[in-house]
C-alpha cells in the first residue's frame, strides 16, 4: 500500500523527497500542490520532472478519498460519510449567513462511553491518521468557503493527539494550509495528557465537554470523569491565560430534570468563577435506548440568563442538521445507523 503524502509537514516532505532522490526544495513544491492547489494525482505535480513524479507515484500517493454518500438537511446542513483504514466516518459541513463550518471526525467511533452520545454508544474502532483527518477537509466540494473548523465529530481528540496536532500543524502552518489557529476549535472530554499538549503546542482554541458541574453525576453519564475529573481539569486550565487570543469554552448538553436545575447553574458558577470563558448550551438530541429529554427552550433560557447575570458569558447553540442525524450528540457511522 502506498503511503499518502497528504498530512506529512515541510520537515517530513523533505524526507520523502530524499528517499526518492529528489532535492530537497522540492518538499516545497509537494507542500504547495497539496495544501495551496488541492491536487488529486502527484501527475499534476507539473513543476517536478516526469521521472521525479514517477520516482514518487512508485512509493506515495495524495491520501485523498471521496466520500462514500452525502446527505442534505432543510437547514441546508450536509453530512458526508468517509471511508477510513478502520471503517467509516462522518463529517457535517454546516452553513451560515457569515460563516461556515466544518465539523471533522478524529476516530472511528470513539470508547469514552458518554451515555448521551451515539459516538459512544457505537464503540470504538480505531484513530484516524493524520491524512483521513486532513481528508475530511481535502475532499468536500465546499472546502474552498470554510471559514471555521471544529473537532466536535466523533472521536475524542485527545485519545488521538498525535494526529491532531499533526493536523493543527498543517492546518496553520505557512508551508500549510496557512489558517489562522482562531479559525480551529478543539474539543475534549479532559484527558489531560492530551490536553496538557495541547496547550503547549498548539493555539487553536479548546473547547471542554462539561455537561454537569457535580463529578459525582458527571461520573455517571460521561465515564471519562473517573480517570479526570472536571475539578483537576479546571484546575489545570487556571494555569494558563485565557484573556487573549486563544479562547476556551464549556460545551453544555441539557437534560430534563438532570442538570438543568437552579443547583447546577449555580455550580457552573462556582467551578468557573475567575476562569475567561463562555459556556455553550446544547439542546440534547434523542438517541434510542436513552430516557433523556431535552427542557423546554424557556428553561434554557433561565439557564443561560442565570449564568450570564452571575458573571459567566452564556450562549444556547442553535441545533442543526437533526433531520439527518447530523447534530450534537447523533453521529455514528455503524450499518444501521449511518
Amino acid at each position: 500500500m502506498k503511503e499518502p503524502l497528504l498530512g506529512k509537514t515541510l520537515d517530513e516532505l523533505r524526507e520523502v523527497a530524499a528517499s526518492v532522490g529528489l532535492p530537497p526544495f522540492t518538499a516545497k513544491q509537494i507542500a504547495d500542490w497539496l495544501y495551496k492547489k488541492h491536487i488529486h494525482s502527484i501527475d499534476e505535480m507539473s513543476n517536478i520532472s516526469l521521472k521525479g513524479r514517477a520516482a514518487l507515484a512508485a512509493r506515495y500517493d495524495i491520501g485523498c478519498v471521496p466520500p462514500v454518500r452525502a446527505a442534505q438537511s432543510a437547514d441546508g446542513t450536509r453530512k458526508y460519510l468517509f471511508p477510513a483504514a478502520h471503517g467509516l466516518i462522518e463529517t457535517v459541513y454546516i452553513p451560515e449567513t457569515d460563516r461556515a463550518t466544518l465539523c471533522v471526525s478524529c476516530q472511528v467511533g470513539c470508547r469514552m462511553g458518554c451515555h448521551f452520545c451515539m459516538t459512544g454508544r457505537q464503540g470504538w474502532s480505531g484513530n484516524l491518521t493524520t491524512a483521513e483527518i486532513l481528508n475530511q477537509i481535502y475532499s468536500i466540494d465546499e472546502r474552498d468557503s470554510l471559514t471555521n473548523i471544529v473537532f466536535m465529530g466523533m472521536g475524542e481528540p485527545f485519545d488521538n493527539t498525535d494526529s491532531i496536532l499533526h493536523a493543527t500543524t498543517a492546518l496553520t502552518a505557512p508551508w500549510g494550509y496557512a489558517w489562522s489557529p482562531r479559525r480551529i476549535t478543539v474539543s475534549s472530554v479532559g484527558l489531560l495528557p492530551g490536553l496538557r499538549r495541547f496547550i503547549a503546542a498548539s493555539e487553536c482554541h479548546l473547547a471542554i465537554s462539561l455537561h454537569n458541574p457535580f463529578p459525582d453525576e458527571r461520573a455517571a453519564m460521561m465515564p471519562a470523569e473517573r480517570a479526570y475529573s472536571i475539578t483537576d481539569i479546571i484546575s489545570e486550565l487556571r494555569l494558563h491565560d485565557w484573556s487573549h487570543q486563544r479562547r476556551i469554552s464549556f460545551e453544555y448538553t441539557m437534560f430534563e430534570g438532570s442538570n438543568d436545575t437552579r443547583r447546577h447553574a449555580a455550580g457552573i458558577v462556582r467551578l468557573l468563577r475567575g476562569l475567561e470563558c463562555r459556556v455553550n448550551l446544547i439542546r440534547f438530541h434523542s438517541i434510542p435506548g436513552v430516557a433523556l429529554h431535552s427542557p423546554s427552550q424557556e428553561k434554557m433560557e433561565q439557564f443561560r440568563d442565570y449564568l450570564s447575570d452571575n458573571g459567566i458569558t452564556c450562549t444556547i447553540r442553535r441545533s442543526r442538521g437533526e433531520d439527518i442525524s447530523a447534530a450534537c450528540g447523533l453521529l455514528s457511522s455503524t450499518p444501521n445507523e449511518a
